[in-house]
């Protein structure tokens, strides 16, 4: 079990007290009676802190304000995480090696205290949050290698794959997903590494390209679960970058990537798009496109632009498909309160009820200049930790994915949960028959609700703009 025993319970979450009916509650198992809670408080003076038991009651003539029924299953969790940039990889294997095990456990492991963070996403080259621009395939002006025969994962091996070979011998269920910002320079129109196409002549070297970095990340260990085909592809401005239109991304995908991984034997799953949700249009547009929809797995999505729900109207043209939400920054330096609130109502709630199967913040660790980066890359992309002359501190991204990756682990799957304007909320059922309630007050003032079913319920207040995730026995249902 990942659940720690729970203590008693303050002022931001606040037991209303009340007789059960015996006859009633008699019928369930002691502990079948006894909630679980975290909480974060707007002002931060709580940070996903532990507090409980709190014990069932029957539900009276009213019906619970957050009402929940586990009978209405919809998506299966496939894990909540960060991306673990080459600058993040660099922070923490710097650590004394002591103190990078502990910051490892707290993060990855699956026992009481830990995050429990069940997903990961890895940039495939560099990403503007690495110290320097590279690709696996770079190579004097003018030289090309379409066979792939230069290829090297060397520089990962100096901090990225030691700091994954960790996080797999603490978590080895941990998913990785990779996302590439720019194919090496020789492979594009402008032969940079911001902007411009990939040349139509390269499609077959790309796809190679990533066929040998899914067998060279095997080779080490490292399963590679999903690869996106181009992270942010209607942004050219970053560095490095890569412009590819939707036509373009369907023609790769279907006539050269996955042809390349059905040959190669590889299963890592391909998704699309992995831009803002102001363009639903770009996975559409690929997804009907019959040579490249029996390839793709899903699409994936940021929102710097647009509504989370654009995911409801993927789904609901292509419901065979998976959806993820893989990136979201806080600039820094940050404001605890309204990022905490945004997060968890537009990305933990408001993303899975829109069908997606992860959440992931941008990015992982940062020091305290928001450093590193490339030149022309983000420079105020606060982290979820600070790594700072050997000490760790934790941000409010921390704390947002950490109300979801606490007790909602792989396996799980959202069930139908009440929407409630004042307070945002979702629910979902874990393979280990409990089911988790996140829940954001919304407004302005405290307030008291119920959350649970038609049967049984649990009364709580909750601070104006706190996070509180409760985890209740199944059997109460």
């Amino acid at each position: 079990m990942r659940y720690g025993y729970l203590f008693l319970l303050s002022t931001a979450v606040t037991l209303t007290t009340c007789r059960p009916r015996l006859e009633e509650v008699d019928l369930l198992a002691p502990t079948d009676r006894l909630a679980r809670a975290w909480v974060t408080t707007a002002d931060s003076s709580e940070l996903l802190e532990v507090r409980g038991p709190i014990e069932l009651v029957p539900v009276g003539d009213s019906v619970p304000e957050v009402l929940v029924d586990p009978s209405l299953r919809y998506q299966e969790v496939q894990g909540f995480g960060y991306t673990l940039t080459g600058g993040s990889a660099q922070l923490i294997h710097e650590l004394p090696d002591a103190r990078r095990r502990e910051l490892l456990e707290e993060l990855f492991a699956n026992h009481d205290s830990a995050l429990g963070v069940s997903y990961l996403r890895l940039s495939l080259g560099a990403s503007d949050l690495d110290p320097a621009v590279f690709s696996y395939s770079d190579l004097p002006p003018g030289e090309t290698d379409p066979e792939m025969r230069l290829f090297s994962l060397d520089p990962d091996r100096r901090h990225l794959i030691p700091v994954l070979k960790e996080i797999l011998e603490i978590n080895p269920d941990i998913r990785l997903m990779a996302s590439p910002w720019s194919p090496p320079v020789w492979m594009k129109d402008n032969r940079t590494s911001k902007g411009g196409s990939l040349l139509p002549e390269f499609y077959p070297a790309y796809a190679r390209y990533f066929v040998k970095y899914i067998q060279g990340m095997a080779a080490e260990g490292i399963p590679i679960d999903a690869i996106t085909v181009q992270n942010e592809p209607l942004h050219p401005g970053n560095n490095p970058s890569l412009l590819m239109l939707p036509e373009d991304q369907a023609e790769f995908v279907g006539k050269h990537l996955g042809p390349a991984f059905a040959e190669a034997g590889i299963d890592t799953r391909i998704v699309i798009y992995d831009h803002n949700a102001d363009r639903p249009d770009y996975p559409l547009t690929i997804l009907k496109d019959s040579t490249a929809r029996p390839y793709v797995d899903g699409s994936a999505f940021h929102l710097y632009g647009g509504s989370i729900d654009a995911l409801t109207e993927v789904h609901r043209a292509f419901p065979d498909k998976h959806l993820y939400f893989t990136e979201q920054w806080i600039g820094a330096p940050g404001d605890f309160a309204e990022d905490l609130r945004w997060h968890v109502r537009e990305l933990i709630i408001g993303a899975t009820r829109n069908w997606a199967e992860t959440v992931l913040e941008w990015n992982l660790a940062a020091d305290a200049n928001q450093d590193p980066h490339t030149e022309g890359g983000c420079s105020r992309c606060l982290g979820a930790l600070t790594i700072e002359n050997g000490n760790v501190h934790r941000n409010t991204a921390y704390y947002i994915i950490g109300h979801a990756s606490r007790a909602v682990p792989p396996g799980s799957y959202r069930i139908d949960s009440r929407e409630n304007p004042s307070l945002p909320n979702v629910a979902f059922l874990t393979p280990d028959d409990r089911v988790v309630v996140v829940v954001l007050n919304d407004g302005d003032a405290p307030v008291s609700f119920d959350i649970g079913s038609r049967q049984r319920s649990m009364p709580v207040r909750l601070d104006a703009g706190a996070v509180g995730t409760f985890s209740i026995p199944a059997a109460a249902f």
